[in-house]
């Protein structure tokens, strides 16, 4: 293992329909609305994408953020179309409940227990019985266009641990029993066109100058350098944006922070509910 003390902590989507994502979301996968937050203009460190105006975060999962990767949906007001590439595959998540679930709410399976939701993301579904005792969400897989680069990157300069290898595919994290990244070449260049997403870990506060100066000696991408980002009523974090080989956004954010953000909000069902009826973009 490298330096970093890292911890999964969720996958950003940017999402056209808001109401459709988040039926999808609660009535066919599962999850709970966690925390949701309204922003009146962009996020700094760009977490809605390269878009100035308003939008909202709504984090979903199948428990509290101390201990599940959640999904991180941002919807930008007035955007409802984003170009989608061939950088994002699929999240693999074990719930024989959600395809149960889709059945009733009418929602299409595709041959291999795959669902897409709004916006062309696909999720791979283990007909298993979903787990009580850990997080259903097993693995985000993303493309690469050279397997070899991918490996250098993320297990030589971060550290993250290779749990899984084969020809064509790599997995790796931080900790055994929590989500991974797997990491599939596709033998071609990556798009990443407008859909594009970013995957989040936490790490002590006092690593992330660590985190960049070895990025800088590795002569490795800083998408944005260490930055602190306030959200309205709730805790401040910083963070540090790289971008690997592939241009893959990866976030690390302090730990400390970041648990009090992240607390579950019981209010949130209701926000979120309200803005989406007030919602004329």
């Amino acid at each position: 293992m490298g330096f970093i003390k890292g911890r999964a902590l969720h996958y950003v989507f940017k999402i056209p329909d808001r109401k459709e994502t988040i039926r999808f979301y609660r009535e066919v996968l599962g999850m709970k609305v966690l925390r949701h937050e309204e922003f009146s203009e962009g996020c700094e460190a760009t977490c809605n994408g390269p878009y100035s105006g308003r939008w909202s975060k709504t984090m979903v999962g199948y428990g509290p953020e101390d201990n599940h990767f959640a999904i991180e949906l941002t919807y930008n007001y007035g955007i409802h179309q984003y170009e989608k590439g061939n950088d994002f595959i699929g999240i693999t998540i074990k719930s024989k409940e959600a395809l149960e679930r889709a059945k009733k709410e009418n929602w299409p399976v595709k041959a291999g227990n795959v669902m897409e939701a709004p916006g062309g993301y696909l999720f791979n579904i283990i007909a298993e019985p979903q787990p009580t005792d850990r997080d259903p969400v097993e693995k985000v897989t993303v493309a690469s266009s050279n397997l070899e680069k991918s490996i250098k990157y993320w297990n030589g300069v971060l550290g993250l641990e290779i749990f899984n290898q084969t020809k064509d595919t790599v997995l790796v994290g931080f900790n055994k029993n929590e989500a991974k990244l797997e990491l599939k070449d596709i033998g071609k260049a990556i798009n990443r066109a407008k859909a594009y997403g970013r995957i989040a870990f936490s790490c002590p506060k006092d690593q992330q100058e660590q985190i960049d100066k070895v990025i800088r000696e590795n002569n490795c991408t800083i998408v944005t350098p260490l930055i602190s980002l306030d959200t309205p009523g709730k805790a401040t974090v910083t963070v540090i944006i790289l971008a690997d080989p592939d241009g893959l956004e990866i976030c690390f954010v302090d730990d400390e922070n970041y648990r009090l953000l992240s607390q579950p909000d019981p209010d949130s069902e209701r926000v979120l509910n309200t803005q989406m009826r007030k919602d004329k973009s």
